[in-house]
């Protein structure tokens, strides 16, 4: 059973100043976390989080992890000038981009940014924008095939569109030392949303391990290692959650057992756990708005695939909880679905529930990664606000509402845009 991170008369009160729908985020979880990663890899004295700003694109977050030593990782324009307002500078900014338009690594640079390069022929790009590679620079590497850990945990790297080869990798350091090149990270995102505590101690191996060829290869010595993301959440109830502390004595042993032998014991640990770091301690409250029986029972929601998109995209589960009912039978079997013209727009397809009553709110768990951030605009429909409840039980509005008017601002080219300034 997952048990939602606020009350039901909290979610009122606040939908009473801000309206159904809307995300929500938990301070007081994501500051608790934030120190957990942070203790349980202390052991690393060049240990950094490089928060992954596409999960959660928002400048209230981004500060308050900013307090925990965290970083930020970049793979746009965007979230370079986001990382940047909030305060973020020089190697406190990863930047982890591919098929990357020139204008991108400028700005990297002028921010003093790592740049993490996707491919080898990345090293040409750079140099041509910049006149000279930095000094300081990562590469990312794909080892192919199928990569499994011993629970047997998989993904396929191989058909991934990111990152090196083997020998590609080799010969992109050999390149960069040549160039100039002083200080040197390698990254790699193998398996994505595990809920084990072995992923990263199995992928810090494969890493490790490939560091110390680096090393007799090149001559090149890492300076840092970047796990990347991949440690996931719990999204099913009946999953247990990973534990970062374990997570981190894993990596640890690794570290002892691989990297030290080899003379590497100064590489710096780098993790970007975009999910992990935010994804329990946000929630999308909607409220239900018709109730229609056909060949099945469906609840319609003021909120759609256009505030969550990862249900509709790729089938992913998220937890359901009525408020007020969490301790009622589940006894209804339910399709939750939103409002666009696109069948697959459904939260929950053949969910055991309570029964669900007009205008209860409904409580959609684990969206404060890849949520809101995910957000568009198809038939129409307008980004929802984004709430943070403080420690203290109060709440404040860190993204307010898309409006029609936002929605049009960029058709202002068009002749009939003062007829649609009328509409506002």
């Amino acid at each position: 059973m997952k048990t939602p991170f606020t009350t039901k008369e909290k979610l009122e009160e606040i939908a009473a100043q801000y309206p159904t729908p809307f995300h929500i985020y938990d301070e007081k979880g994501i500051r608790e976390n934030a120190k957990k990663v942070k203790d349980a890899f202390a052991w690393n004295k060049g240990f950094r989080e490089y928060f992954a700003v596409k999960a959660t694109p928002n400048p209230f977050l981004l500060q308050i992890l900013k307090e925990y030593d965290c970083g930020t990782d970049c793979s746009s324009l965007t979230e370079l000038q986001l990382s940047n307002a909030c305060g973020f500078a020089g190697d406190e900014i990863m930047f982890s981009s591919n098929d990357t338009p020139d204008e991108e690594f400028v700005k990297a640079a002028e921010l003093g940014a790592i740049i993490n390069l996707d491919d080898i022929t990345h090293i040409d790009d750079v140099k041509r924008v910049l006149g000279q590679l930095p000094k300081t620079m990562s590469c990312r590497y794909n080892p192919g095939g199928v990569y499994e850990i011993s629970n047997g945990i998989m993904d396929n790297p191989g058909d991934a569109k990111y990152g090196m080869t083997h020998e590609q990798l080799l010969e992109a350091y050999s390149r960069m030392k040549e160039e100039g090149v002083t200080r040197f990270g390698l990254h790699a995102f193998l398996v994505s949303n595990t809920v084990t505590n072995d992923y990263y101690p199995a992928l810090a191996k494969t890493l490790f391990e490939l560091a110390v060829e680096i090393k007799e290869k090149t001559g090149v010595s890492l300076d840092f290692i970047n796990l990347s993301g991949g440690v996931g959440i719990p999204y099913q109830p009946d999953q247990k959650a990973n534990d970062i502390s374990v997570i981190g004595e894993g990596v640890h042993k690794v570290f002892d057992e691989v990297l030290v032998p080899a003379g590497l014991e100064n590489v710096s640990i780098y993790t970007e756990m975009g999910r992990f770091m935010m994804g329990p301690y946000g929630a999308l409250v909607t409220r239900a708005i018709h109730e229609k029986k056909t060949y099945k029972d469906y609840i319609g929601v003021d909120a759609c695939a256009a505030n969550l998109m990862r249900p509709a995209m790729y089938g992913a589960y998220h937890h359901i909880t009525v408020m007020g009912k969490e301790n009622e039978a589940c006894d209804h079997t339910y399709d939750v679905t939103g409002s666009l013209c696109e069948n697959n727009d459904k939260f929950a397809i053949d969910r055991k529930l309570p029964k669900i009553d007009m205008g209860d709110l409904i409580y959609i768990h684990d969206t404060g990664a890849h949520g809101s951030a995910m957000g568009y605009n198809y038939n129409g429909r307008l980004w929802c606000s984004e709430i943070l409840l403080k420690e203290d039980g109060s709440y404040e509005l860190i993204r307010r509402a898309q409006e029609p008017k936002d929605y049009f601002a960029t058709l202002d080219c068009f002749p009939i845009w003062e007829k649609l300034q009328k509409e506002f």
